[in-house]
């Protein structure tokens, strides 16, 4: 059985990368006016004053397509930067920005979903264009969501802070995707192009494909060359980087590229960054990979040169993609705060005052918790606080994680059962992992979502698994625990055994009747 982070995904995996053939000339793009790179330092922190659709327009090269969840992108952008619905009545409201090129209104959303949980539904496109994205319809293979579509995001599983002001990026867990399959302005066949994005560079896995970028119309592979994204991972399936990842790639279909080579090419770096921007550009023949830390610094090129054999010329068919590969390949995960596609190749003068844009705008890391907060060393139980079983504790039983009635009279085995140290994340210090007393290194992990107690393995998969991020309770009683990796999903209780369950969905535990109060646990003092 596997776990819950890799089976979102039904059908096969994807094929082993074509062999490739011929090669021309190259195509620029005339270069950005002098002193454009001085003009965008010249914002400072000031994210109004010029954004990176303005930057790109001025060098020729206009956005077509601009994503952000965090922030607006234009100076004089004052729209809807994206949709949430709430789970308590379904209802949907729009998140703009504080003010024109600013940063996204992110307390209008927090008073929004106050007590319940919401999920990104639309993230607008800024350009005009009206390419926006929305929940990834079936393809090649199947979603996990009603009819085969994919999963939506949680609105609130990746806070950050843009010059102090609080935003929310886009937390992709394996299941979830977005798309557009109906576009306007996009680059098509052979034509030139650039985006960015800019991704959590501690948030990967190697599954297929967290991605970026262009794509086919119909949801399926079409062919090598029928796309053109950025992807962020580890995946070594078809072509790596330097080091363990994770790396930067382009995504060109039936091959994930970190230079001319289909395998390894050792200029492209692994990735230490908190946040990260990530470059992918191509023209006739021509094609570019470019990274910094979006936190500070400047862009270094990995790759600039003639097209992998096999892809010249180019079929790109002009879709956007957001978290999946182009045949909706939905395993992979990553988190995704902004970005951009462009008409034209973009000068790399260009692309560096975006970068020192980025920089200005000030991203930086702000608290993963909310509500009251859980002591890391400390031991607790976690008492039910739906009405009908306020006697009831989370336990286990075995490695089967159950509700059970616990006093004071219990069993000295029952009460260490029922009995948890709080331990720094295993997988992100700033949320806690819960250790059984009574089970020395073992740890409360969810797998197919639910909940059960495992030896700590010290895997990467294992970690994510087992790491919670206590958030204020949806009834107002104890704290809600919020999964990290799936940050859509709660422990809960359920006919008395434990899940990580979303607020409705297809499974039996996701019941929206009781979920508020099933996803809310009093912090008591240990019974052990």
């Amino acid at each position: 059985m596997a776990s819950d982070s890799t089976t979102a995904a039904t059908s096969a995996a994807p094929p082993p990368p074509r062999r490739h053939g011929r090669v021309r000339p190259p195509s620029l793009r005339p270069l950005l006016f002098t002193g454009l790179l001085a003009f965008s330092l010249s914002a400072a922190r000031c994210v109004s004053a010029a954004g990176p659709c303005d930057i790109y327009a001025s060098g020729g090269t206009p956005c077509v397509a601009a994503h952000s969840t965090t922030r607006a992108l234009y100076a004089t952008y004052t729209g809807s930067l994206y949709q949430v619905r709430r789970g308590s009545d379904n209802t949907t409201t729009n998140i703009s920005p504080l003010a024109a090129g600013g940063v996204a209104n992110a307390a209008a959303q927090d008073t929004f979903c106050s007590g319940t949980t919401c999920l990104i539904t639309i993230i607008y496109d800024q350009s005009g264009r009206g390419n926006h994205l929305t929940q990834a319809p079936p393809g090649g293979f199947n979603g996990p969501d009603a009819a085969g579509t994919d999963n939506l995001a949680s609105a609130t599983g990746a806070p950050v802070t843009l010059g102090g002001h609080k935003a929310y990026g886009v937390f992709i867990s394996p299941g979830t995707g977005y798309r557009n399959n109906a576009v306007s302005g996009t680059a098509t066949g052979d034509q030139a192009e650039g985006m960015y994005a800019v991704l959590d560079g501690t948030h990967f896995n190697g599954a297929c494909c967290f991605d970026y970028g262009n794509a086919e119309t119909n949801s399926h592979d079409t062919g090598s060359g029928h796309m053109e994204a950025i992807y962020f991972g580890d995946s070594t399936f078809w072509g790596s980087g330097a080091g363990a990842g994770p790396w930067i790639m382009a995504d060109l279909e039936n091959g994930l590229f970190s230079g001319l080579s289909a395998k390894n090419n050792p200029g492209d770096p692994s990735i230490s960054y908190r946040f990260v921007t990530a470059i992918v550009k191509g023209g006739p023949n021509l094609w570019a990979l470019r990274s910094g830390n979006s936190a500070t610094g400047a862009l270094s090129t990995y790759y600039s040169g003639v097209r992998p054999t096999g892809y010249d010329p180019m079929f790109k068919e002009g879709a956007i993609v957001l978290g999946i590969g182009g045949d909706n390949s939905n395993g992979a995960q990553g988190t995704f705060y902004e970005g951009v596609m462009t008409s034209g190749y973009p000068s790399d003068a260009t692309e560096n005052a975006v970068q020192a844009n980025i920089v200005a705008a000030g991203y930086a890391t702000t608290a993963l918790t909310s509500g009251s907060a859980l002591t890391v060393g400390s031991s607790i139980s976690l008492q039910a606080t739906t009405a009908c079983c306020t006697t009831r504790y989370l336990a286990h039983t075995g490695n089967v994680v159950n509700t059970q009635i616990v006093t004071a009279a219990s069993s000295a085995a029952l009460k260490g059962e029922a009995s948890w140290t709080v331990r720094a994340g295993l997988a992100d210090s700033a949320c806690v992992s819960f250790e059984s007393v009574d089970t020395p290194g073992s740890y409360l992990r969810h797998f197919n979502f639910a909940l059960q107690l495992d030896a700590g393995d010290g895997t990467k998969q294992f970690n994510e698994d087992a790491t919670f991020c206590p958030q204020t309770s949806f009834n107002g009683q104890g704290t809600s625990i919020r999964s990290w990796s799936y940050p859509t999903r709660y422990i809960r209780h359920y006919e008395n055994l434990g899940y990580v369950a979303s607020n409705g969905g297809l499974q039996t535990f996701d019941a929206v009747a009781l979920f508020t109060d099933d996803a809310s646990w009093a912090i008591a003092a240990s019974f052990a």
